[in-house]
């Protein structure tokens, strides 16, 4: 065995490494109930090709429903096919900051189980409407409808992604997590409702599973948040307050209709997204009626209320729900964390 060689004067101390960086290398454990949460995700993965999918046959739908059910599913994917990049990013970060390790391996899972909520958006999709959410031609006025309002949703998308990318840098763990939690807290509401009102085997199992998901991330969410809530400033409570008006109004157009003022949507948008809703509500995919949405958006904002204001954050006056509370400024666009 060869002999250690070691410098006159002792070994040469590493140089410092720069930070942010994801060196030096350590696994550090802080919050116990965050470590068995990961562990738990481990044991409930499943992969979106086991589904049924031979069940979904075109043929059980008219054009009207097929195209309708695409059009809600690239409705969703406009927020679900952001999930794994916004916590592949938000991992990268966590990695960088040297956050304790469950909270490292939490991000991922959550962007795992995001691809896969991605992936049921695509297999959908591709069932019923191949070519969709975009690369089709329209051939009468309802397809042109749909299409343009994809593209016009993606175009929002793509504004909100923007800001995304310099808000994980700029904001606190509190802020960004405050936004993820309005997100799952939305999430779960929303897969909740669709998984018991679906007529068809394939989206009940769906809805069951990524409900499922959604659950367990706002529990890491709210761990997280218990450790970092305490010793806020103001200054961040404030902005936390807008970021809760700023998810709602981004959220709405998944879980109900886009509030005025804040999406950049053409005058007729609205009206042909509830024709398009109606048909994939009549195709039997489960979407809640206006009425059913809106309770369950005031349930969804009366537990986010009851978790803030614990910690002195005010609530958001939401109007558009009559939910009473502190009074928001336009927020802009580009400012928002997209979340979902």
């Amino acid at each position: 065995m060869a002999d250690l060689t070691i410098p006159e004067g002792g070994f040469w101390p590493a140089p410092e490494i720069p930070q942010p960086n994801i060196y030096p290398m350590e696994w550090r454990v802080e919050t116990a109930k965050l470590a068995a949460i990961y562990e738990k995700s481990k044991r409930m993965v499943w992969n979106p090709a086991d589904l049924p999918w031979d069940g979904l046959d075109p043929a059980d739908f008219t054009r009207e429903q097929r195209l309708g059910v695409m059009y809600w599913f690239a409705v969703l994917a406009n927020f679900d096919a952001s999930g794994p990049a916004v916590f592949a990013r938000a991992t990268i970060q966590a990695f960088e900051k040297h956050e304790e390790d469950p909270v490292r391996k939490c991000f991922f899972s959550i962007t795992r189980d995001e691809m896969n909520h991605e992936e049921c958006c695509q297999r959908t999709i591709a069932k019923l409407w191949p070519g969709g959410p975009l690369d089709w031609t329209p051939s009468d006025d309802l397809e042109r409808a749909a299409h343009n309002n994809i593209g016009w949703l993606y175009h929002n998308g793509g504004r909100y992604w923007n800001g995304y990318t310099s808000a994980v840098g700029k904001y606190s763990l509190p802020v960004l997590f405050t936004s993820f939690m309005m997100g799952e807290m939305a999430a779960s509401t929303l897969f909740r409702g669709m998984a018991s009102e679906t007529r068809h085997p394939v989206f009940g199992e769906m809805f069951h599973r990524i409900g499922r998901d959604e659950s367990r991330h706002l529990q890491i969410c709210m761990t997280i948040l218990e450790n970092e809530w305490p010793g806020l400033t103001d200054d961040t409570r404030t902005l936390i307050t807008r970021q809760l008006r700023a998810g709602f109004v981004f959220l709405s157009m998944i879980l109900w209709e886009p509030p005025e003022g804040f999406w950049d949507l053409p005058p007729y948008f609205l009206a042909n997204h509830r024709v398009l809703m109606d048909h994939a509500r009549d195709a039997g995919l489960g979407v809640l009626s206006y009425e059913e949405q809106a309770e369950n958006w005031r349930v969804a904002m009366a537990r986010v209320r009851a978790i803030v204001e614990r910690w002195g954050i005010d609530f958001p006056a939401i109007p558009e729900l009559d939910l009473e509370g502190v009074k928001v400024d336009f927020i802009d666009p580009e400012d928002i964390i997209p979340v979902f």
